[in-house]
């Protein structure tokens, strides 16, 4: 049954070939590069719809990104799927099991007792690999 509905669907558009006046003459090559110059634009067209689109969808869309006043500190895998997060939310550094679907919160721990650099200093220390090569860079130019 199956088997014959597709042999009647495949062999359709053979039998509206066959009805249809003769072909004329194939088509010269100025028609092939005219769809071909009409197929180029309407990808463009296609393209830049698309390109408003999402700059409209990321324009008008919820803000994402770091909320003011959190900052994730630090992560670690404790599994497949599962981390173990430090967020530090105002004056308080959080201590949340993430997994897919859910956030828990463990712990609440204090600023002071991690040893948190202060809020100001993002710069890396004098003994980190950044300084260490460019002592080597300016070492090797003299």
């Amino acid at each position: 049954m199956l088997r014959s509905v597709l042999w009647i669907l495949t062999s359709l558009p053979l039998a509206g070939h066959a009805a249809d006046a003769p072909s004329p003459a194939p088509a010269a090559s100025g028609s092939l590069a005219g769809s071909l110059g009409q197929m180029a634009f309407g990808l463009v067209v296609v393209v830049g719809v698309l390109l408003v689109c999402l700059w409209l969808l990321k324009r008008l869309g919820a803000p994402r990104g770091s909320a003011r006043g959190l900052k994730v500190l630090g992560a670690a895998p404790v599994g497949p799927r599962e981390r173990v997060v430090l967020v530090e939310v105002a004056d308080q550094v959080l201590v949340l099991g993430v997994a897919p679907g859910r956030v828990n919160m463990l712990h609440t721990v204090d600023p002071a007792a991690l040893a948190l650099p202060p809020a100001g200093a993002d710069t890396p220390d004098a003994t980190g690999f950044a300084a260490r090569l460019k002592t080597l860079m300016e070492t090797r130019k003299s």
